[in-house]
């Protein structure tokens, strides 16, 4: 099931304290200010700026195919239990939404913001340990803090967390990585630390191994599918 996708608008705003407060605006008022942001600094992924306009939707695409069960992550399990409601899955939720123009604008806006509002730092740096799953509450984190701030905000204006999957690829270092996936009726689209673009799962040159379940507290496999196209060189 595919469900409309409403957020908070009217100039309504939601408070995020992790970003000391910054405030995300879904009025006609923010669609002017994303858009000039973009123009001004540009995404950091190698997509064409008219492909990652804030107010056109993206190339719709397919989905990525579950191929079964995945076990997660030991910081996953370790995070679950002390945020619960950060993993328990809410059945009577859309797994997937329709993307509108609106809701288009927010999730842009919230990955740029988020990622230029954190500083990235290593577990082993921040906690001294190799891996560790948390809010950035401090104003620094790991690649899957970043992604977790991102759907915190995201369902505070009314985004079913259902639709959001936190998941494991493998990055264009070949190493392990986290990122946000929003299901749509315009296929899984990618909230990265690594871009501010927002692209689609095959735009991101990652490969795929698993996410965490829409249907119930578990996680999911791609069997290592890998996009078609790469949007960033090892340096």
């Amino acid at each position: 099931m595919v469900a409309p996708l409403e957020v908070n608008a009217g100039g309504r705003s939601v408070r995020d304290a992790p970003i000391d407060s910054r405030r995300i605006w879904l009025s006609s008022a923010a669609v002017l200010l994303v858009g000039i942001f973009f123009a001004a600094f540009g995404g950091s992924a190698q997509l064409a700026a008219s492909e990652q306009s804030p107010t056109s939707l993206p190339a719709s695409t397919n989905s990525l195919e579950i191929q079964g069960e995945a076990q997660p992550t030991k910081a996953w399990t370790e995070f679950c239990a002390r945020a619960p409601t950060e993993c328990t899955v809410n059945l009577s939720e859309p797994p997937a939404v329709v993307l509108t123009h609106a809701a288009w604008v927010m999730v842009t806006s919230v990955n740029v913001r988020v990622n230029r509002s954190i500083q990235g730092m290593t577990d082993m740096e921040h906690w001294g340990t190799e891996d560790r799953w948390d809010y950035p509450n401090d104003g620094k984190g790991d690649c899957e803090d970043f992604q977790l701030l991102k759907r915190r905000i995201l369902v505070r204006n009314g985004v079913p967390r259902r639709s959001m999957r936190m998941t494991v690829v493998i990055d264009e270092l070949g190493q392990g990585h986290a990122v946000l996936v929003l299901r749509t009726d315009r296929g899984d689209l990618v909230l990265d630390n690594k871009h501010d673009a927002v692209l689609p799962w095959d735009r991101t040159g990652y490969v795929f191994l698993k996410r965490e379940s829409s249907d119930r507290t578990q996680w999911v496999s791609f069997g290592d599918k890998g996009a078609r196209f790469t949007t960033a060189a090892p340096d």
